[in-house]
């Protein structure tokens, strides 16, 4: 291996990368960019192969703790970046996880930076115990929403807040009146059969009344294509639908941005298809099963529906208002500038110059 330059700040990025979940591809390109200049980036990922060729970076394997804890001794500070890490949602030992590595790294006196996060949920005590003294432990975190800000204030933790870091990606130019309905929908065990039928009936509908063909567009290879199969052979699909239906595919961030230019709405399950339609200036709409699609439609003034609530049927989604209307690009603006404000927390990884 090469000597690196002196100044040269070796820099371990921790995240759920290179899991070909588009949302992460972009949080990578975004924390990336702001990286100040002499950082040299190392990233965790699960397909090291893929992230190495697209970003030019090294890599190591997330999924082999022992390799992570011995990049992090070859570098001189880490970040977690992007993304709700500090969670029990997913696992209790994710969450263990991240707070090791938070911790290791500030045992050997190095900073770490917790950036464009978001907070929780975090369901059980314990959890909320070992959260709190990780953040305690951070040389400087930014938060990518309120409601994460506010969590870390009640433990007495301060932190910068601004939007999605995704929304500081350069925009798009929507071009797609008159163009296809996109959804970017996931598999989801609190949908059952009531409240598939009800989204696919009202989209059925709006497809049919429009005249508009339907492209569903997986957001997360693993986990989401294979949907519109799946419920066409529960037969929850309605027929009509069907046939004006087809799953389409994006490699990257900006192919799916592509896709949104052209189309005249995106209805999006996933909360970083809704930040990439809006910012191709599709018009788009929400299909809420987590607080932070809720928050980011809200932020973004577009409608958002949850069909799960209480209640003795789904709620049906006005979905047709939407349609070839993009929106506020004033709204849009707002949320791009609070997404530079992530920058400032990165800013004290810069080398000294000289």
């Amino acid at each position: 291996m090469k000597d690196r330059p002196a100044s040269a700040l070796r820099v371990l990025l921790c995240g759920y990368y290179g899991e070909h979940n588009l949302g992460d591809d972009a949080l990578l390109e975004v924390l990336l960019d702001q990286l100040p200049r002499g950082c040299i980036p190392v990233v965790t990922a699960r397909d090291r192969e893929a992230v190495t060729s697209r970003f030019g970076v090294a890599s190591v394997d997330r999924t082999r703790l022992r390799l992570v804890v011995a990049a992090l001794a070859g570098c001189d500070a880490l970040v977690l970046g992007g993304g709700s890490l500090l969670q029990d949602a997913t696992s209790f030992t994710s969450l263990l996880y991240y707070v090791a590595l938070i911790l290791l790294a500030r045992m050997q006196g190095k900073p770490v930076i917790l950036w464009g996060q978001g907070l929780g949920p975090l369901r059980r005590r314990r959890s909320r115990l070992i959260a709190r003294r990780a953040l305690r432990s951070a040389s400087a975190v930014s938060f990518r929403d309120p409601a994460s800000a506010a969590m870390a204030a009640g433990w007495g933790i301060e932190g910068l807040v601004g939007s999605d870091p995704v929304w500081a990606l350069p925009p798009g130019s929507w071009r797609g009146q008159g163009g296809p309905i996109v959804v970017c929908w996931r598999p989801l065990a609190r949908l059952g059969e009531e409240e598939w039928r009800a989204l696919l009936g009202a989209l059925a509908e709006l497809a049919a009344a429009a005249e508009r063909r339907v492209l569903w567009l997986p957001f997360h290879r693993r986990q989401d294509p294979g949907l519109l199969e799946h419920l066409k052979e529960s037969g929850w699909l309605p027929p009509e639908l069907a046939a004006r239906s087809r799953e389409e595919s994006a490699e990257t961030p900006r192919q799916a941005m592509d896709l949104f230019e052209r189309s005249g709405l995106v209805v999006a399950m996933r909360l970083h298809g809704l930040i990439l339609a809006a910012l191709a200036g599709a018009p788009c709409a929400a299909i809420s099963y987590d607080p932070k699609v809720a928050a980011a439609a809200a932020a973004l003034g577009c409608p958002s529906l949850d069909p799960a609530a209480a209640g003795d049927s789904p709620p049906l989604p006005d979905w047709r208002r939407c349609l070839d209307h993009p929106p506020d690009p004033a709204a849009i603006g707002r949320l791009r500038e609070q997404s530079q404000l992530h920058r400032r927390v990165l800013a004290g990884l810069a080398p000294p110059a000289g």
